[in-house]
């Protein structure tokens, strides 16, 4: 009996041995398994690259008037607001300077040129050493000599032929169709010039009895209107009716001629010009311009918009034509607070 014990008791031995030697190597399996389960390191984010600032070159033909004092102030207002730097150049009204004003801007190897040309031919140099440099040039508020889309990008202005169809309309109303009119011309050569006098002498053929007296440049400035004026009415006198200028600077300084003659502006001799400045608004409340067609100097928005599509390769138009309003009696005292 003993030794059948000592027999089961050396079974359960050897049973126990083999099911702890079991449990060991089930534990020793188990163990791999545990270690791929461990969570893996994430590799750290790729740090995207800065973007690079656009540089755009934008060269003023000149900043002696509201108008361009306008437009040149929406033009860094914009270019701050969306973060592009800005090289600005004011030519002084020297077409020369203007030439090489945009030269340099190449030299400084900028992205986009905006460019406000004084003269219509005297730019080609500079638009062929943009193409040269693969520069797009883009026009704003005056036409150059060129081919859009190959010479220059898009013209981005008014319609001045428009604009002097517009003030000859609303003279024609206002004399009966009769008038001895001085004509003050914008800056002899440049595009907006030519186009608000053909305008305006395109509705003249409308009316027989309408009649240019006298045409002189008042090169768009206020002295100057005022000067060639004096000059006209020792010429012409009384027989002035009506004065059709190309901006309202050259208006305002026709007022104050008028007035040191003796003549009353807005009783004597109606005026009408172009612009929509708040000194011509002005005038218009106080009875001494008759009405003023806007041009809109706001050219900053239009621009950058331009450029931020050319970016992107889409196509853009031969011409952005600027909606601009009509300011007369009706409706002068109401903007007079918006305008430039």
């Amino acid at each position: 009996m003993k030794r059948i014990s000592k027999i089961l008791a050396l079974a359960l031995a050897v049973v126990m041995i083999f099911a702890l030697a079991a449990c060991g190597q089930s534990a020793q399996k188990e163990a791999p398994k545990a270690q791929t389960e461990e969570p893996k390191k994430e590799e750290p984010a790729k740090k995207e690259e800065p973007k690079k600032t656009i540089k755009v070159g934008f060269s003023q033909m000149e900043n002696n008037n509201p108008w361009r004092i306008a437009e040149t102030n929406s033009i860094k207002e914009e270019a701050k607001k969306r973060g592009i730097e800005l090289v600005y150049t004011d030519a002084q009204s020297q077409t020369a300077k203007q030439v090489s004003d945009v030269e340099d801007m190449i030299a400084q190897k900028v992205d986009y040129i905006l460019l406000a040309p004084r003269e219509f031919e005297g730019l080609a140099p500079a638009l062929q050493s943009a193409k040269k440099a693969k520069i797009p040039v883009i026009l704003i508020d005056r036409a150059a000599a060129g081919k859009a889309g190959e010479d220059y990008v898009t013209l981005i202005a008014s319609d001045f032929i428009k604009e002097g169809q517009e003030a000859a309309e609303w003279l024609a109303k206002q004399t009966n169709g009769k008038a001895n009119i001085v004509e003050l011309t914008g800056t002899t050569g440049s595009s907006v010039a030519k186009d608000r006098s053909d305008g305006f002498k395109d509705v003249l053929k409308k009316y027989p009895d309408m009649k240019v007296i006298a045409s002189q440049t008042g090169d768009f400035a206020r002295a100057n209107g005022q000067k060639v004026m004096e000059n006209i009415i020792q010429a012409k006198g009384k027989a002035i009716t009506a004065v059709y200028a190309h901006n309202d600077e050259m208006a305002i300084g026709a007022i104050q001629a008028l007035k040191a003659a003796g003549m009353t502006p807005g009783k004597d001799v109606i005026i009408v010009s172009i612009d929509g400045e708040k000194d011509a608004l002005k005038a218009i409340v106080a009875g001494e311009l008759g009405a003023t067609v806007e041009c809109n100097p706001r050219f900053g928005p239009s621009a950058f918009d331009v450029i931020e599509k050319l970016q992107k390769g889409e196509k853009i138009p031969e011409k952005i034509v600027n909606p601009d309003k009509f300011f007369d009696a009706s409706n002068a005292k109401d903007n007079i607070d918006a305008a430039y």
